[in-house]
């Protein structure tokens, strides 16, 4: 009895010490990149029809907290680039910023996604989410999740939710990373009792099942790895049947820490500030969401719901852009005052530029504005000096341009987000076009500085992110511009 009674005392004593319970929670990174590689078997109506590979590569980027927002959730801006050839390498997947698809979602703590700008990515969302149980290796819980399928890469993304059963396998090191290690498995279950009436109308029903693996970052709740085995079937209203079998691979890396303090001298001279001024900076990250007060403030009463997608993924028509065309001139296709006659793609252009170089002679609209942003050090350059109509450089900026370059080659190790802004004059696809055009163009002039052609991410945001009132010019100037942002 006596020995019993000791094993038991044992037993609860290893169990506490080498067996604790663990609470699972996502607690953030800052940048990261995300890929996420399929490598399956196609079967058409029974019969192979070949391999199919294909890579989707984001940079996904925090932002601030908006107003409104949760202080407990993680907001991000994500770029998503898509690689449909199957003998193309990472290097040229990173080449791809023209084919940059916009993205924008917070995260909860239980590891809940939530899209705030939905273009299709992440295909995987809430994956993997957390119980709010404490838990123990080779305990079980469900949590649901959503997968974003496009079977036939017909531009058309269809929601299939899933409810996903984890199981806590062990701990483990994962490049020096402490990781969590589980299973997960789940059926692909479509047509039944569901259906997305926003996806595609030709998919009938689909099914198959999942059995993935990952390794969990116990720092941050990242997915470092997961290898998900899939045999899923889709089909279609007019009779084929598609059937894929093989592997998805995801893959979370972040970037290399860096010492900001070698930036400082050539902060110093780009943005012509004292050494005290930048560590101020550094010590100091700017609120993103800022703009949206700014915005409330001279719009009148705005709805909360108008901007709780935050700074990054404000809403195409908003009240405040539609205050904005509502104010300008009538060539601008004003409330009340509409366009005798539909401008041409050249006159919307000369729109969109029309008065950048009002006030570009200022010295201070000269220099570069450096900021720290949840992201990493950010340049912002202002009022930009272009060719009329294009998104040519004029020699002008070539002395801004030199000492931005200089920056960033302190830090040859990190990722650099190069994102173009227009002024809003109503013009939305025109502004956007013309947005990602320039950020290319500025890019493109460092490049020929010497700084490596595959260490750019670029996008463009149009007038969607005003940091100034549109209804000036001299607002329209500030919102004329560039920002690089050193991805840490």
């Amino acid at each position: 009895m006596k020995k019993i009674f000791l094993s038991a005392i044992f037993f609860l004593f290893f169990q506490n010490v080498f067996c604790q319970n663990v609470l699972l929670k996502y607690n953030g990174s800052g940048s990261y990149v995300y890929i996420e590689r399929t490598d399956v078997r196609r079967y058409d109506n029974g019969k192979y029809t070949g391999l199919v590979s294909r890579e989707v590569r984001s940079f996904i980027a925090p932002t601030s907290v908006p107003s409104g927002g949760k202080i407990s959730d993680r907001y991000y801006d994500g770029s998503f680039f898509i690689d449909e050839a199957t003998k193309r390498n990472s290097r040229e997947v990173n080449l791809g910023i023209n084919g940059a698809v916009p993205s924008s979602f917070k995260i909860s703590s239980d590891g809940i996604l939530t899209m705030l700008v939905d273009n299709g990515y992440p295909s995987f969302r809430s994956f993997p989410a957390f119980t709010n149980q404490r838990i123990s290796i080779g305990d079980k819980w469900q949590a649901k999740a959503e997968r974003v399928v496009d079977p036939l890469n017909k531009g058309i993304f269809t929601k299939l939710p899933i409810l996903v059963e984890y199981t806590y396998l062990k701990d483990e090191l994962f490049h020096g990373e402490e990781v969590y290690v589980f299973s997960a498995q789940w059926a692909t279950r479509y047509g039944i009792s569901y259906w997305d009436f926003a996806g595609d109308k030709d998919l009938k029903s689909a099914q198959g099942s999942h059995k993935a693996t990952m390794y969990v970052s116990k720092k941050s709740g990242n997915a470092l790895v997961v290898r998900d085995m899939v045999d899923e079937t889709f089909i279609y209203n007019d009779g084929n049947i598609y059937s894929f079998k093989g592997s998805i691979s995801m893959f979370t890396e972040y970037p290399p820490a860096y010492d900001k303090n070698k930036l400082i001298p050539a902060l110093q001279r780009v943005a012509s500030v004292s050494e005290k001024e930048i560590k101020e900076i550094f010590e100091k990250p700017v609120n993103e969401s800022s703009w949206i007060e700014s915005e409330k403030k001279s719009s009148g009463s705005i709805e909360k719901n108008d901007f709780e997608s935050g700074a990054n993924s404000r809403r195409n028509n908003s009240y405040a852009e539609k205050k904005i065309a509502k104010n300008e001139n009538q060539t601008y296709g004003a409330k009340n005052h509409p366009q005798k006659k539909k401008d041409s793609a050249d006159e919307i252009q000369s729109k969109i530029s029309a008065g950048k170089n009002s006030s570009s002679n200022s010295k201070s609209e000269k220099k570069v504005i450096v900021e720290n942003t949840a992201a990493g050090i950010r340049l912002t350059m202002q009022n930009l000096n272009f060719k009329p109509d294009s998104s040519e450089l004029l020699p002008g900026e070539n002395e801004r341009l030199d000492q931005i370059a200089q920056v960033l080659k302190e830090v040859p190790d990190q990722m650099f987000l190069v994102e173009g802004h227009t002024a809003s004059v109503g013009y939305e696809k025109g502004e956007m076009k013309l947005s990602v055009e320039r950020a290319n163009s500025v890019a493109n002039a460092l490049i020929q500085r010497g700084i490596p052609r595959e260490k750019f991410i670029c996008k463009g945001s149009g007038g969607t992110k005003p940091i100034a009132d549109n209804s000036t010019q001299e607002g329209k100037a500030k919102n004329r511009r560039v920002e690089i942002t050193i991805l840490e």
